[in-house]
């Protein structure tokens, strides 16, 4: 049996402040990073919080995702050293994703780019 990544077992609420964190360093808001969020999981508001408040693990966040949004699967680049778009595992991919597109935020990407609209 494969070793889990430590990641899969940490409660996305003990990374999400640091999303935030992120975004807000750069000018930009939480309600964006929300929207990349809801955007790529299909979760609304409502979900994302009650998720953040029962401290759900990553691989529960993922795996219980509504409607993964198919367009992720244009996100591309560099993360951490690593092709996202090469990265095999499934759940550490869309933890990379997420990751990806909190740091186009970040840079001051547009939203439209972002959620890959353009």
């Amino acid at each position: 049996m494969e070793k889990k990544h430590r990641i899969y077992t940490m409660s996305f609420a003990s990374v999400y402040p640091h999303y935030v964190a992120k975004a807000e360093k750069k000018e930009r808001t939480k309600a964006e990073v929300d929207e990349i969020i809801t955007w790529l999981t299909g979760y609304d508001q409502k979900q994302l919080e009650m998720l953040l408040a029962d401290k759900t693990d990553f691989e529960t966040f993922f795996a219980q995702a509504p409607s993964m949004n198919p367009a992720r699967a244009l996100i591309k680049g560099l993360i951490c050293g690593v092709r996202v778009e090469e990265i095999a595992e499934p759940t550490m991919r869309e933890i990379r994703y997420l990751d990806k597109l909190i740091d186009e935020l970040a840079k001051g990407r547009p939203m439209a780019k972002i959620l890959r609209e353009a």
